[in-house]
């Protein structure tokens, strides 16, 4: 169960390596989390990523999770929930796709957004049946700006999460009442491997900076969370902006 505070005991991650779940893992360690799950795609990262949660203290383990392996997941992440009570999944895993290659190349734009949307709807309604039959638990989305409004430089990634913050928006007004809740986090553009090479956006951030932030949203039980909060009025400002000039901004 989670404390007063609303750090979890215990963690499921859903994307193993990713670097902002990685270092959220890391951050609620520190706090009271005590048993960790990374699941992902079998690698030396994954298992590095472990042993380093176990030597700060943590019951880490790993199980091998494929999101563009929807017909896995219930039997996968059902034997993960046999194991104890979960009081916290963050759903991270996710691919940015290259936008120039994926335009060319339709199959590669599925991928986007198979692992993007179609594996998180699989994922994500797997954890919030089973966190509704516990009766308590969070389930934290990763989300991204990028799916506010359509841009021409990632609009394929965009479009991904855009699904994704809709379902998961409306995952949390189904699970309403239940004692399970449901927040969404925005970040900006996250200074990582994922974006590495990449000309950095205004307001970037830093894994440790999202971790911070999903840590404040479970204390307050935020349903949205901004990194950084500006950017809630920034894109609310931008979504608003004709189509012909925001074309010719600089997004």
């Amino acid at each position: 169960m989670k404390d007063a505070f609303g750090i979890p005991q215990s963690l499921l991650v859903l994307g193993g390596t990713s670097e902002i779940a990685l270092a959220t893992a890391r951050r609620l360690v520190t706090r009271r989390t005590r048993t960790v799950w990374l699941a992902g795609r079998p690698s030396p990262a994954l298992d590095n990523a472990a042993a380093e949660l176990r030597g700060m203290g943590a019951d880490a383990r790993t199980v091998a999770f494929d999101a563009l392996a929807p017909d896995t997941h219930e039997e996968v992440l059902g034997k993960v929930f046999t194991e104890g009570d979960i009081d916290m999944v963050l759903l991270a895993f996710g691919v940015l796709g290259d936008q120039a290659h994926d335009e060319g190349e339709p199959l590669s734009a599925v991928r986007v957004a198979q692992t993007n949307y179609t594996g998180a709807v699989s994922a994500g309604l797997v954890c919030a049946r089973t966190l509704q039959a516990q009766g308590h638990g969070s389930l934290v989305v990763l989300s991204s700006v990028a799916g506010e409004r359509a841009r021409r430089s990632n609009f394929i990634y965009g479009s991904s999460k855009a699904g994704l913050d809709v379902f998961a928006q409306g995952l949390g007004d189904a699970l309403h009442g239940t004692g399970v809740h449901v927040m969404v986090v925005r970040p900006g553009f996250v200074r990582s491997k994922m974006t590495a090479g990449l000309a950095e956006a205004p307001m970037a951030t830093t894994p440790e900076t999202v971790a911070l932030a999903i840590e404040t949203g479970l204390r307050r039980r935020s349903e949205t969370v901004w990194v950084p909060g500006a950017l809630r009025m920034v894109m609310s400002a931008l979504r608003h902006v004709p189509r012909p000039v925001f074309r010719r901004l600089p997004v």
